[in-house]
């Protein structure tokens, strides 16, 4: 089983057990209640420098925080897709689930960034300090990712399935 695995698959499928519920709570959260999940330790960046410097009007500000979920569950949704492909072995020898996998750390990877450079700019220091930590987690899973390639075949077995054509021989027995 343990040749089944790669590193980055499990990698993933641990950053997923993070973010699936983790950002599932908060988005769920805007959902019920746009204004006051917004104003959340998750999201309060992003609503601080909303009404600060844009100086949205409340609905600006509800449709902010929907989109800011939308978001959210999006990045839950490719990380559901990953488990979903990583449950299959072929897929997961061969890094089929690589794909799901790449877009959740990209789309994650750019809202954690923002929202922390917004925690920045408002002078947010635990939600600068959460958001770093999940995009240094993000990262982290794209760079072994990169460096983590799929398992070769074996030289011995790619000859044993198909002989070079130098030796192939057109004599009838």
């Amino acid at each position: 089983m343990s040749s089944n695995w790669r590193i980055s698959s499990l990698n993933g499928a641990l950053l997923a057990a993070y973010f699936i519920p983790v950002w599932t709570i908060i988005a769920l959260s805007i959902m019920v209640s746009p204004i006051h999940g917004l104003f959340e330790r998750p999201s309060v960046s992003v609503a601080l420098y909303a009404s600060d410097h844009l100086q949205l009007a409340k609905m600006a500000t509800v449709r902010l925080a929907w989109m800011l979920a939308l978001a959210r569950i999006t990045v839950v949704a490719f990380f559901a897709v990953f488990l979903a492909l990583l449950a299959f072995p072929s897929m997961r020898k061969n890094g089929g689930s690589d794909e799901a996998l790449a877009v959740a750390l990209c789309l994650g990877s750019v809202l954690s960034f923002a929202s922390m450079l917004l925690a920045s700019k408002t002078g947010e220091l635990e939600a600068l300090r959460m958001h770093a930590a999940e995009l240094l987690m993000l990262l982290g899973t794209a760079i072994v990712m990169l460096v983590d390639t799929a398992p070769k075949r074996a030289p011995a077995a790619a000859e044993a399935v198909a002989p070079p054509l130098g030796e192939l021989s057109l004599q009838q027995p």
